[in-house]
């Protein structure tokens, strides 16, 4: 791996070279994953819970007795998990449950548009969700499980579905029973999305899907979200993205650490340091080449970071403007003028300022969700909030006073647009009300 390779200095790259630098790894795969996901889904939607056993020992190697965790299994007194591991994820619930109370408002909306014409806005929670759980090194991500469940609980949502590749750990059990989830099935990959969305004997079908994951998750999530079977997704979660603006005093030991640290999500994690500084540049490498060298799953992190960019650009506010460009789930900042950057910020899914308020802390317990788009959705998209856990339903009532005054209106546009039924919808109730000219409400 040289790493020296991978450096760009902005000012000297063609239009098209400067789309490359930023292109993400996941869009030079070819078909093929595609067509693999959309033959998963398929045969979960045919075979169901059948299929889920195949593809466990096909893509975990593993065979398990039962899908489902048994409720007594998460309702254990106690657990089998260590004390500091409890306390841990207590603290790191009461920060994210702190912050998504926060976000409970009360936006539903009664108003008298005009004279008899009464409109409302309410929201309500969705009843049945699903929410997939990634697996890491040793165990299921606690943390997502953390970062999904606890706003679910908070908006009220009824029925929470949680699949997750097996063995489901001890850890996430602890974390299931503290969120109150009663419904844990062990199955993972495009599979656990195909059984979410279509429903197997075992696991319930939903309504919604949350949860990030590989590049086989997130297609599989994109391609339900379009067989027109009634389910919906959180955002296009995938691969992992950190990019990193920073200036000639960063600490490129900090900045390493960081680029490590996202790169071990995956071999197609994709992280990008732009600074103004070509001696930090050189710094980070030679630092992440130290620190690799007793570094535990070596293997992945030298493919992840193989595409990496570093890329150079003197002016710190253009390095702004190119992340507005390329549109990153984590953005850091590690500039002494960051707050004047940030305002120069128009797209990101999580922004992280300063070098003690690393991305690492917001995977875990800073109290703002993890669960954020990629690909370059934070363009347009925004990371997972209370509100993503809800639906709104918009209300009219009118009286015969409130149907006559806008009337008028609705004849002529429904007349204009030629729907000659929307107009008789109103008509006959107009006639109606001149036939009987002692009506009240």
């Amino acid at each position: 791996m040289n790493l020296n390779n991978n450096i760009y200095f902005w000012k000297s790259l063609t239009s098209l070279e400067k789309k490359n630098v930023l292109k993400r790894p996941i869009f030079f795969i070819n078909k093929k994953l595609q067509n693999s996901v959309f033959n998963i889904l398929k045969n979960i939607e045919k075979f169901g819970d059948l299929y889920i056993y195949k593809y466990n020992f096909l893509f975990d190697n593993i065979n398990i007795d039962k899908i489902k965790i048994d409720c007594d299994k998460i309702n254990i007194k106690n657990i089998n998990v260590e004390k500091k591991f409890k306390n841990a994820v207590l603290h790191a619930k009461k920060n994210i449950e702190k912050f998504h109370l926060l976000q409970k408002k009360n936006n539903n909306i009664d108003v008298i548009i005009e004279d008899g014409i009464n409109c409302k806005y309410i929201e309500k929670p969705i009843s049945d969700i699903g929410i997939y759980i990634p697996k890491g090194v040793n165990s299921n991500l606690i943390s997502t499980m953390l970062m999904l469940c606890v706003p679910a609980n908070i908006a009220g949502c009824e029925n929470i579905v949680v699949c997750s590749p097996p063995k489901i750990s001890n850890e996430l059990l602890y974390t299931a029973k503290i969120c109150n989830i009663k419904s844990i099935f062990q199955v993972g990959g495009a599979q656990a999305i195909g059984s979410m969305a279509f429903g197997t004997k075992t696991v319930p079908k939903v309504s919604k899907i949350f949860g990030p994951g590989n590049a086989y998750v997130t297609e599989a999530k994109i391609q339900v979200s379009k067989m027109h079977v009634g389910v919906s997704i959180d955002i296009p979660a995938g691969p992992s993205e950190l990019l990193i603006v920073s200036d000639e005093n960063s600490n490129p030991k900090f900045i390493s650490s960081d680029l490590i640290a996202q790169s071990e999500h995956g071999k197609d994690s994709h992280t990008i340091l732009l600074t103004n500084s070509l001696s930090l540049i050189k710094n980070v490498i030679k630092e992440i080449e130290f620190q690799l060298i007793d570094f535990p799953r070596k293997e992945i992190l030298i493919k992840s970071l193989c595409n990496s960019k570093f890329i150079l650009e003197k002016d710190l506010f253009n390095c702004i403007n190119i992340s507005n460009i390329y549109s990153p789930e984590h953005l850091c900042i590690y500039s002494k003028n960051y707050k004047d950057l940030l305002e120069n910020v128009k797209n990101a899914g999580s922004i992280f300022l300063g070098e003690w308020s690393p991305e690492v802390i917001g995977d875990y317990a800073s109290g703002t969700n993890h669960v954020l788009p990629t690909y370059g959705y934070s363009s347009s998209l925004s990371g997972i909030g209370l509100k993503d856990f809800f639906k709104n339903i918009t209300i009219q009532e009118l009286n015969y006073k409130g149907f006559l005054n806008i009337y008028n209106t609705v004849n002529i546009m429904s007349k204009t647009e030629g729907l000659e039924g929307h107009r008789r919808s109103i008509k006959i109730r107009k006639k109606y009300l001149e036939e009987n000219k002692n009506f009240e409400l």
